[in-house]
């Protein structure tokens, strides 16, 4: 093998010069750097360079907040995400974050996690102001519960498409948590399910739970801080829309989207009382053919919802 030439041992001597620049680091400023980066590039570049730089990594000061909303809304979403090898990998992450936080985390924004790891965020981080959970088929209403017991500071809470969650864990959560403000509980368009056939497996994706106006009744009775409400294809009914407008007068935002069980005239009357309600999204879609055989006369909610205002005529 040949012996390098000049310029050759001048570009390594000048790599390994960078190199011992970014060694050489003071912790401070190499928190600073790391602070700019998301949870998940954190994961894949800085904690794999050196033992210093993971060092760095795990400092409290970084881990106040779990988030990994923006990776997740980046694209499509993938079959591979409801797998319990991938549930486990975000169990991991989410656990080693809560330990390194030292009580600090107060923010968890995840999907496809499980009872595991929030239950040690219950027990760890008493300061948890925000938790999103949603798509997470094994978050349960035991891990809810022991939110609701520790974590009294929270205000915002997001348990869309989690089908092992009722209405007993929404009231528990209402009974101790006095700041929430926010309550997201979406679920899949169960009326049109082909955007996500080849993402959610089929059997959950028709699971909607049926005790929508049980959990209405528990935000109603024990939310009454709440401001912003999310329920896009719920399967309430008017009674169900009744009970939140009459216990939750502070409400500024309502999505009834896709809620196909309440009427124009339902939202109408039962949001009379809202004194501060500044939007309120109705369930405006389009009918699809195999569930209503005249799409094309009645298919805008509107439209349909002027001409059948009865319960018999509701889908």
């Amino acid at each position: 093998m040949s012996e390098p030439n000049d310029g050759g041992t001048t570009a390594v001597a000048k790599e390994e010069e960078i190199a011992g620049d970014w060694a050489d680091l003071t912790r401070e400023c190499l928190l600073n750097v790391l602070s700019r980066l998301s949870v998940e590039d954190r994961w894949r570049g800085p904690m794999l360079v050196c033992k210093s730089w993971l060092a760095a990594s795990t400092d409290s000061s970084l881990h106040t907040a779990f988030d990994l909303d923006a990776r997740f809304d980046s694209g499509p979403e993938f079959p591979r995400w409801w797998s319990p090898e991938f549930e486990r990998r975000i169990d991991s992450m989410l656990r080693s974050a809560i330990a390194w936080s030292d009580g600090t985390l107060s923010v968890i924004r995840t999907r496809h996690c499980s009872d595991r790891s929030i239950n040690l965020a219950a027990e760890r981080c008493p300061k948890l102001e925000i938790l999103s959970v949603q798509s997470s088929p094994n978050v349960t209403d035991a891990s809810m519960a022991r939110i609701a017991s520790n974590c009294s500071q929270l205000r915002e809470l997001d348990v869309s498409f989690c089908h092992e969650i009722s209405h007993e864990a929404l009231a528990l959560v209402g009974r101790n948590c006095p700041n929430l403000t926010t309550l997201k509980r979406n679920f899949y368009n169960y009326l049109d399910s082909s955007q996500h056939q080849r993402s959610v497996p089929n059997e959950y994706l028709m699971a909607c739970p049926l005790e929508a106006d049980s959990e209405a009744a528990a935000i109603g009775k024990f939310m009454p801080g709440l401001k912003h409400l999310e329920l896009r294809f719920s399967r309430l009914t008017g009674k169900g829309i009744a009970s939140i407008c009459e216990g939750c007068s502070n409400l500024e935002f309502v999505d009834l989207s896709g809620c196909a069980n309440v009427s124009g005239r339902d939202i109408s009357n039962s949001t009379l009382r809202l004194k501060n309600l500044k939007q309120v999204k109705k369930p405006n879609f389009y009918i699809p053919r195999s569930l209503f055989g005249h799409s094309e006369r009645y298919g805008h909610w509107n439209l349909y919802d002027e001409r059948f205002q009865t319960d018999v005529f509701r889908i």
